[in-house]
This record gives C-alpha cells, structure tokens and sequence, in this order.
C-alpha cells in the first residue's frame, strides 16, 4: 500500500493519464509522482531575479518511508549576502505605492488572473495536490482542497482588485485648498516565515499580499516542504511576475534569522510555533506579525440535534490532516446532553475508520510517537483523566522514527481536575500538532468554568460554537475573544477558506490571511497626507503666537 501511496495510484484524478506521462508545462522541474531516492527533486534558491545553488546540499526525506527524495540549498550563513544586499537595496516606499508607478497594482492584478487561469487547469490542479501529499502527506480531498481554495484567492484579486486594496479616503479640511488624504503604503523591505502543515496555501496568500501592496518579500518556507512554493514561484514567473520583486531562500530557521538580523527588514510575517513567534519579537523589535500557535476549542451547546453530522465535523477538525492545522480542535467542551446523545461514542467509531491508506491519518512532523505518549501519561495524572481512544502506534507503516505515528487520539480530563491548578491547566492546554485532542464534559451550571477555561488560555486563534441556541451563542461570544469564531449547528474549527478573515486576537501582533482586511493590516502602513492649496486671503491679519 505504502507504493501504492508514493505513485499515486490510489488517489482520485479525472485526469485522462498519468501525470508522469503528460506534458504538464513548460514550467514545472519535478514530478511528484516520480520523487524517489534515485530521482530527487532538485530544488533551489531564487535571489536578484535569478536561481542560485549553495556549496552544500541536504537531502529531505520522504515522510512515508524516510528515503531521501529531494535535494534543497543547504544555505549557509557565509552564503546569506545575496538576500541581505536585496533587501537592503529596497526603498521604504515599496516597489510600488499609491503615488509611485501605480501602474503595477494593474500588473499583478493580471498575473493573478493568469496564475488562477492556469490553476483551474485539471494537470496544474493535481500536480500541486500530489506535491504537497509527497511532503506532507494528508489525504487527497484535503490536499485538493488547498489548491483550490490557493486558486480562489488568486481569481479574487484578478483585474482592479488588487489596486482597490489600497483605496484610500479624504475629508475636507478647515478651509477652501485644504484635505487631508490617507493612504496605504507598504514597509519596503519585508520577510515571510511559513510552516509545513499548508505548504502552497499559507506561503501562497502571504506571499502575493506583500507583493499586491508594494513591498519586496524574501520567502522562507519550512525546508521539509519548501518544494511546493518553488514551483509555485516558478508559475508565477511564467504568469508575468517581475523577476526581482521577490526572493526565495532555502534553508535553516538559524540561518533565516541570520538573514534578518543583517538586513533589519521593515516587518516580518510569521506563521509557526509560539517560542519561535516570541524569539522573532524580540529579535525585530517587535516589527512582527504573528499567527502562532493555535489551542482550538469547541463548546457544544445544550441544543442537541443532527448528532451525526456534529460528530462528524468534531472528527474532522481533530483529525484531518493527521491534525496538523493551526486551527484544529485541541478541546471539545461537551455539554451533558450531548454526552447522553452518545457524541462520543459516535466520534470514536468515525476516528476508527481512519487509515494509513488513503492518508486520512497519517505522519506527524512535528511531534515524535514517544513524545505524544509521554504527553498522554502526563494527562493521565490528573485526576480522573482517561484515554477515550487512539493513544497506540500506528501498525504496518514505515514512518521515520523521528516523524509520529500515532492513531487518532482522545484523552478526557475532567473541568474541574483542569482547572483546579495551574500545572493541570498547562497541561491540558498544551498543544500537540497531531492527531490529539482533549475532551470533557460540563453541566448547564458549569458553563462559567469553561469561559473561565477559554479565559485563561493564552492563545485565540479559532473556535467553534455548536448551537442554534441564539441566547447561549451570545453570552459565550460576549465572554470569549477568539479572532475566527464560528457559531451554529455547523460550526467548526477547521476549513479557513479564501473568503472570510482568518487569524488571531487579543494580540496587537495578531496577523490575519486571505481577505483584503488581512493584506490591508498586515502588509501596509497607513499614511495621511495634509494638502493645503490656498488661496491665500489677502490682507489677512497674521498673528505670532
């Protein structure tokens, strides 16, 4: 089965042949059905409008067997001047910006147009769905699913939308000559740091908001799966992006922050975990934006109805992906009506079906087996916790060791114990980038235990309401400031599509993806500028004060 997973065979395609025998395009290097360790991939770094090696190279090893299978720049700090020296030599007024050469707000609308042009095209769509499956696996439907949702945003900001993203504003002023105007201007020289779990959704969306405001990015993805924004780049190349506005390194986290320590860039987006989201504050000086780590909680209501399809969104926002998004369900908050419902037992008997196979679970990157069990025994010290199911190693599987493999898992922890001191709350909140979640359970009088829960949980990144009860929805909203909520009989934790604002708050540093508030916030400053024309009364009395 394992071969079956690395050729594709096992996968959907309406394809009319196999990717490895169709001429996908003129601008694509590797082939993901044919990435082995006796054809790597050959990947490479793009700075100054050119694609550049390094002296050294590093293997990445196949997820699924730990065979090497592709070959990145092992850049090197003695190796980082290229990047510093671009983007020192970017003005902070961007490369564009509302007064100077607005004609490339034109410019990128059409290459986005371009770019989801070729996106919608069935080999193009699946080519980058195997791609990412090959570096982080997850089942087919999801990898599609960010591919389409990557060619959404594109199709949104094709034509005038990307110069309307910098529409300004102006007020009259206090006499006949005088407004004042606000405007949206870029940083200038700016960096991205982006993780595995999305690796053409996340880079992709953030990437292109830099580039549609004016600034000059350098891009630096996860190493693990940096082979997806690679060819991405390479398609927008051949959709008509200028050569020089971005630049993408290869690489180390060690070395990045080099890179950024030298050249001092005007901010930096960073989507990742929480200790390298404060190392990076500190570092810049605070010229951060973050979406770091993402302890998810979903409150189920008094409301019971439609029993199955509530299990069956719990279960995919727990463990699709193998659980690897920033905004899966971490805590499900079940109310005891629910639990007489049989929720449970219902979300068991969904995360049983899971399998190697078809990658509906599937590697950890993160997180190493030994290391999610440890997690699981410290639970289980708490009073009253128990494991609901998973807990054990995958079976039949070649996972490197250093990867996890671990069965979907539910461990409960009663409100209570949780909360009762703050070692068991650290605990219980602390979140694991895998197929893991914490379950347990409250009356209708305990529902201000878990406001305090949410309360005192340090992040707020997403969160999911399940009722159709209005009043509770209020009063749980009034009381919780997570920045993607959703509430109703439907909501969910996971799905972060191109077409609602996604990102945390409760912090200034919070970034948001994909929509025009999202690129507004995060890659443009505002700027007023006062004119004041006259005339000039003549004869006024001018008075020195």
């Amino acid at each position: 089965m394992i071969s079956a997973l690395l050729s594709g065979k096992v996968f959907k395609s309406n394809l009319s042949q196999p990717l490895a025998t169709r001429c996908l395009s003129s601008w694509t290097t590797i082939n993901p059905e044919t990435l082995s360790e006796s054809t790597p991939g050959e990947i490479h770094n793009f700075v100054g409008g050119a694609w550049t090696s390094t002296k050294g190279r590093k293997s990445i090893p196949d997820p699924l067997n730990g065979a090497p299978f592709l070959n990145l720049p092992d850049t090197s700090v003695a190796e980082i001047s290229p990047f510093v020296e671009s983007l020192r030599g970017v003005p902070k007024t961007g490369l564009h910006n509302p007064l100077k050469h607005p004609e490339r707000y034109l410019k990128y609308g059409d290459v986005s147009y371009r770019v989801a042009q070729e996106m919608r095209k069935p080999e193009v769509e699946h080519f980058f769905a195997r791609l990412i499956q090959r570096v982080a696996p997850k089942s087919y439907d999801q990898a599609l699913a960010e591919v389409r949702v990557t060619c959404k945003f594109f199709e949104n900001f094709c034509g005038d939308n990307v110069r309307q993203l910098a529409r300004g504003f102006s007020i009259p002023g206090d006499h006949a000559g005088q407004t004042s105007s606000g405007h949206r201007f870029p940083f200038g020289a700016v960096t991205i740091i982006t993780p595995f779990n999305f690796p053409l959704e996340i880079p992709a969306l953030q990437l292109m908001g830099a580039l549609y405001m004016g600034n000059k990015p350098l891009l630096h993805v996860d190493q693990r799966v940096s082979a997806v924004v690679e060819q991405l780049l390479r398609l927008l190349l051949h959709c008509g992006m200028p050569a020089m506005d971005m630049d993408l390194l290869h690489g180390s986290g060690l070395v990045m922050g080099e890179v950024i320590q030298a050249a001092r860039p005007r901010s930096t987006l960073f989507t990742g975990s929480q200790r390298v989201a404060e190392l990076l504050a500190i570092q810049t000086k605070g010229k951060v934006f973050l979406e770091d780590a993402g302890f998810d909680w979903k409150i189920l209501g008094p409301d019971v109805s439609n029993v199955d399809y509530v299990a069956w969104q719990c279960d995919q926002d727990a463990y699709a992906c193998s659980g690897q998004k920033c905004s899966a369900q971490s805590m499900l908050f079940i109310h005891s009506n629910w639990a007489a419902a049989g929720l449970t037992e219902k979300l068991k008997a969904l995360a049983s079906t899971r399998k190697l196979s078809d990658l509906s679970i599937g590697p950890v990157l993160t997180w190493s087996t030994p290391a999610i069990q440890k997690h699981i025994q410290r639970l289980l010290t708490i009073p009253g916790a128990k494991v609901l199911f998973g807990g054990e190693e995958l079976t039949g599987h070649t996972i490197p060791s250093q990867y996890g493999a671990i069965q979907p898992t539910a461990v409960y922890v009663p409100l209570q114990a949780m909360l009762s001191s703050p070692e068991h709350f650290e605990a219980a909140t602390t979140e694991v980038f895998g197929p893991f979640q914490v379950v347990t359970e409250y009356s209708q009088a305990q529902l201000p235990l878990v406001l305090e829960a949410c309360e005192r949980m340090e992040h707020h990144l997403t969160a999911a309401v399940v009722s159709n009860d209005i009043q509770f929805v209020q009063h749980v909203l009034a009381n919780t400031v997570n920045g993607t909520t959703y509430t109703g009989i439907r909501a969910r934790t996971t799905g972060a599509p191109q077409n609602h604002w996604f990102g945390p708050a409760g912090d200034p540093r919070a970034a948001g993806i994909g929509t025009a508030e999202a690129i507004r916030l995060v890659w443009s400053c505002h700027r007023e500028i006062i004119s004041d024309w006259g005339p000039i009364t003549a004869g006024a009395t001018l008075k020195t004060t």
